[in-house]
């Protein structure tokens, strides 16, 4: 299993990016999946998930309503659409999988994924 995150940079407040996690060595529609992130001097964090089992999504309040999670099966690939930027959206982000965990399960303990890509890094400036 492995999962390649980019798409990371430099953006001004109220900007948007939009990240990729390339998956392989497995079918990403079968795992848990979704987006993290670590901020400097924080803790890591759920950021989005998808469900294996229905596609359900599930975003932490402090995203609702500014990113989008998605994912395309025949590429194999993660997104994370990101727009209204803010300065506190900035940190290292990482793509992570799992294939016997909730979206809600992942989102409140990030221990629980098995497998994680190299992050990408998203700053955003004031």
């Amino acid at each position: 299993v492995q999962l390649q995150a980019s798409g990371g940079g430099l953006v001004q407040t109220g900007g948007s990016l939009r990240l990729s996690c390339a998956a392989s060595g497995f079918t990403l529609d079968s795992y848990t999946i979704g987006w993290f992130r670590q901020a400097p001097g924080k803790e890591r964090e759920g950021v989005s998930c998808i469900s294996s089992s229905d596609g359900s999504t599930y975003y932490a309040e402090s995203v609702k309503g500014r990113f989008a999670i998605s994912r395309d099966s025949a590429e194999n690939t993660l997104y994370l659409q990101m727009n209204s930027l803010k300065p506190e959206d900035t940190a290292i982000y990482y793509c992570a999988a799992d294939d016997d965990i909730t979206t809600v399960q992942a989102m409140e303990d990030y221990h629980g994924m098995d497998y994680w890509g190299k992050g990408t890094l998203v700053t955003v400036s004031s």
